[in-house]
């Protein structure tokens, strides 16, 4: 009972006493994240501090008789709000808000007064921000998809095309909001064919925040006695300061890399990580059909991020071995009995055998070889 006269005590004086009004000040609040709402006032005695959100004057955090008083405190801030209690004394009135929600933003009123001092308000104009932190690009067919999740306010995507083409590329976007109030955007564009060497660039864009990725389909690479060498971009500069993630089939892991250089190869793929070059040229090593599919480099850096994808499959195999055996053998044998049926008939005709002629002479002896020879073929 004695909690609830103060708090309407602390409404009475809100309500007759002459207070002075500061300008609002205005906080940026990431998402998820703790926020401080800053408010000071002249220190003295029997310190009073009371927080609300003007939009349905809902009680946030108050403090009096030295101790934090929260038994009219709203449910939607229920364990959120702490003061900053050693400096309460030398006129710290700000509070803390943790996992900052959308349903946050607002206005916010922090009401002070002391003994000494006539109250005083302070109000601080609260936005929620959550920036897109990741664009994921893939290929689906005949179709690059752009998305990026847990975004507020709702953003814009772009698509551009480097280096500029004329043609016309058809692209659909949508956006979907969650349970809390943040926007997962995606978006598909139709390539055309015989346009491999194009970068292209998504764009996502919030009135605060940007963030780009471009996506590129590499040259194929072919698999050559069970070794092959991806390149991550056209240039071979250096990626130091970047990271970078290598996937196979987009969804299997092979070597991160993150900007302190600090290298990770996955357990599967340690056999067949051969190199990995300062530019993210990927070498790999012992092969097998089972490693043919898409690889796709990722490397990011600040606000961007620059995807590669390459084909890797076997290269195209010679003549099996054991058939080229056979088929020298069985020349060498064609050879032995087209010299023999030679030396017969010049044994026989007295006439001097020329290979060469042999399949256009017109004695009866060429025929028989030449008809022979078609026999063996």
């Amino acid at each position: 009972m004695k909690v609830k006269m103060k708090f309407l005590q602390v409404l009475l004086l809100q309500n007759f006493v002459w207070t002075l009004t500061r300008g609002d000040t205005d906080v940026s609040c990431r998402f998820g994240q703790s926020c401080v709402f800053p408010c000071r006032f002249p220190p003295g005695d029997e310190i009073l501090i009371h927080w609300h959100l003007t939009r349905g004057n809902v009680v946030v955090h108050s403090f009096y008789e030295n101790r934090d008083q929260l038994g009219q405190q709203s449910q939607q801030f229920k364990g959120r709000t702490s003061m900053f209690k050693d400096q309460i004394s030398e006129g710290n009135a700000s509070m803390q808000l943790t996992g900052v929600r959308v349903q946050d933003q607002g206005r916010y009123e922090c009401y002070t007064s002391t003994l000494k001092d006539d109250a005083k308000k302070s109000y601080i104009n609260v936005k929620v921000k959550a920036p897109p932190q990741k664009i994921n690009m893939k290929q689906t067919e005949n179709q690059i998809i752009c998305s990026s999740d847990g975004i507020y306010p709702e953003p814009d995507l772009s698509w551009s095309i480097s280096p500029p083409s004329s043609r016309t590329f058809q692209n659909t976007t949508r956006v979907q909001e969650t349970e809390e109030l943040l926007s997962n955007i995606s978006s598909s564009l139709t390539l055309s064919d015989g346009e491999d060497d194009l970068d292209y660039i998504c764009t996502i864009s919030t009135p605060s925040n940007q963030r780009r990725a471009s996506w590129r389909r590499g040259p194929s690479v072919k698999i050559i006695s069970g070794e092959a060498t991806i390149s991550c971009s056209a240039s071979d500069s250096s990626l130091k300061g970047f990271s970078l993630v290598w996937s196979f089939n987009q969804n299997q892991m092979i070597v991160t890399k993150k900007e302190d250089d600090e290298q990770r190869v996955s357990e599967e793929w340690k056999q067949h990580v051969k190199d990995v070059s300062e530019s993210g040229r990927l070498t790999l090593q012992h092969l097998s059909a089972d490693h043919e599919g898409t690889y796709t480099c990722e490397v990011s850096k600040d606000e961007e991020t620059n995807i590669t994808q390459v084909s890797l499959s076997p290269a195209e195999e010679s003549n099996n071995p054991h058939v080229t055996i056979i088929l020298v053998l069985t020349v060498i044998g064609i050879s032995a009995v087209v010299i023999a049926l030679a030396f017969f008939c010049r044994r026989r005709n007295g006439k001097v055998p020329q290979i060469l002629l042999l399949f256009s002479c017109g004695g009866s002896c060429c025929r028989s070889v030449i008809f022979k020879i078609k026999l063996m073929r």
